[in-house]
């Protein structure tokens, strides 16, 4: 081995991933196969048979924030995820701020997915394979999976991912198809599209679920200083991602819907959620087909893990490399580059998190699972609210150039959607977590927490440091430290 595979290194691999690649990390990330058998039920239960549109109304609403969002990518030196435009848009401090919401959004997820990967396979083991095997075992499997993968090449990771997605969207395609081609039980409608359908009683619920299914897909910015191209790649795996997602959703659970009929849908939906999915599938396509799907909804979850780890892991990189946390944590594996200690830390959080959660008895799935997920979507969402404003703010001082549809119309209208959307979440957030009204203020109260502890933190690193520093990024460069020389 040479010197320099040998040499401490906090750089992560430039021109490692294509875009392709960062489009397999977003849509894993949603983790479409569990959101369809797991959620779309309920969003039925709640939605009705305007199911269908109110997934469409989300991924258009993402879209539109997805154009802003693209057009400030250009302009934002190093930009890396939301909080590297929020530091440009609305300065530093709460960029930081919005760091740690990140941080406090993610890692929950990567938490609660661990367990529910054990949940999921202990199922599909004895469904398919008539094996008894504890949920912990399996939980144990899969995070140590995720936990290796997490710390070797980036570029292994996407490889995992990408088979995986091409398995799941597979698994849903083969359904959908001989529905829409034989239509359907009762023939085929469109009324799951029509506003009076989508706007019912119950509308809240089905946005709540709706907008959480398009989760992380500001993704493909945290790739950014390892992709080829990153100024055009990032902007097109985004566009690409959304799309997909917004389309693949609605035409899945439309053709969920019109398997059963509208007559029967949401009776099913009401009184058999957790089976909705697999009824279906064995119904049109077959057991093997169905048996598939639980299996491929084990390695669903595994894929969410993967990505949410991996963009953990990139937040706590970026931070330690701008001096908010211990710069121990920038530091990567000389070989892969990968950035190794950050990803040995959410590691650690993730398995403090799950045994945590067990010694206290919670539910690996009721609780553990629905609670964390509910932290994350409800901080996800609240960040791309003040990524909508801080492009506005950003494009105020100097248009560039660009467009007033992309620099103020679009994110003028994403904030107006998102800030709606946030307010369904907290309103309706029991739907998310099936929790009562103490637990979900706790829960809640991570996100402005959150925010604080990160604004303060940055606050602190400003003060402490003998020379100015660019706004937070993902960038490979790493300026040396104040008193310090690149060779020292």
């Amino acid at each position: 081995m040479n010197d320099s595979a040998r040499k401490p290194s906090k750089e992560l691999r430039p021109d490692a991933l294509g875009m392709w690649d960062l489009v397999f990390f977003v849509v894993a990330a949603a983790a479409p196969l569990a959101v369809m058998s797991g959620v779309a039920p309920l969003a039925i239960q709640f939605g009705g048979i305007g199911a269908p549109g109110g997934y469409l109304l989300g991924g258009i609403a993402m879209f539109v924030f997805a154009i802003g969002f693209t057009a400030m990518t250009r302009y934002v030196p190093n930009p890396g995820a939301f909080y590297a435009y929020i530091s440009e848009g609305l300065g530093r401090v709460v960029g930081g701020g919005a760091a740690f919401v990140a941080l406090a959004s993610y890692i929950p997820i990567a938490v609660g997915f661990v367990p529910a990967i054990g949940v999921f396979a202990q199922q599909s083991a004895e469904s398919v394979f008539g094996l008894h095997v504890p949920w912990g075992v399996w939980a144990t499997i899969g995070g140590a999976i995720v936990a290796i993968l997490g710390y070797l090449n980036v570029t292994l990771s996407a490889k995992v991912l990408g088979t995986i997605l091409v398995l799941e969207v597979l698994v849903l395609l083969v359904f959908t198809v001989p529905v829409v081609v034989q239509g359907g039980a009762e023939g085929l409608s469109l009324d799951g599209f029509s506003p009076g359908n989508i706007f019912a009683p119950g509308v809240g619920g089905l946005f709540v679920l709706s907008f959480g299914a398009f989760l992380g897909f500001e993704s493909t910015a945290i790739y950014r200083g390892e992709t080829r191209d990153g100024k055009r790649a990032v902007p097109r795996a985004t566009y690409i991602a959304v799309g997909f997602l917004a389309v693949f959703y609605s035409l899945v659970v439309w053709a969920v819907i019109m398997s059963f009929g509208e007559s029967k849908a949401v009776e099913t939906a009401d009184s058999d959620p957790a089976d909705m999915f697999f009824v279906a599938m064995t119904q049109w396509v077959g057991k093997p087909v169905s048996d598939a799907m639980h299996l491929l909804l084990v390695t669903s979850a595994l894929a969410s893990v993967l990505a949410v780890h991996n963009a953990s892991a990139r937040y706590l990189h970026a931070l330690a490399r701008d001096r908010v946390l211990p710069r121990v944590l920038a530091r990567t594996d000389p070989r892969t580059h990968s950035p190794a200690n950050a990803s040995l830390l959410v590691t650690a959080l993730t398995v403090l998190g799950v045994v945590g959660f067990q010694l206290f008895g919670a539910d690996p799935y009721l609780q553990t699972f629905l609670w964390l997920n509910g932290i994350g979507i409800a901080g996800i969402i609240g960040l791309q609210v003040l990524c909508s404003v801080a492009i506005i703010v950003f494009f105020a001082r100097d248009s560039h150039g660009v467009g007033i549809v992309r620099r103020l119309v679009a994110p003028t209208v994403a904030a107006v959607a998102l800030t709606a959307a946030l307010y369904l979440i907290v309103e309706n957030f029991s739907v998310l977590t099936g929790a009562g009204t103490a637990t979900n203020t706790v829960l809640l109260l991570v996100v402005p927490v959150a925010f604080l502890v990160g604004a303060a933190a940055t606050r602190r690193a400003k003060r402490v440091r003998h020379e100015p520093r660019p706004a937070l990024s993902l960038d490979n460069r790493l300026a040396p430290a104040p008193g310090r020389t690149e060779g020292a």
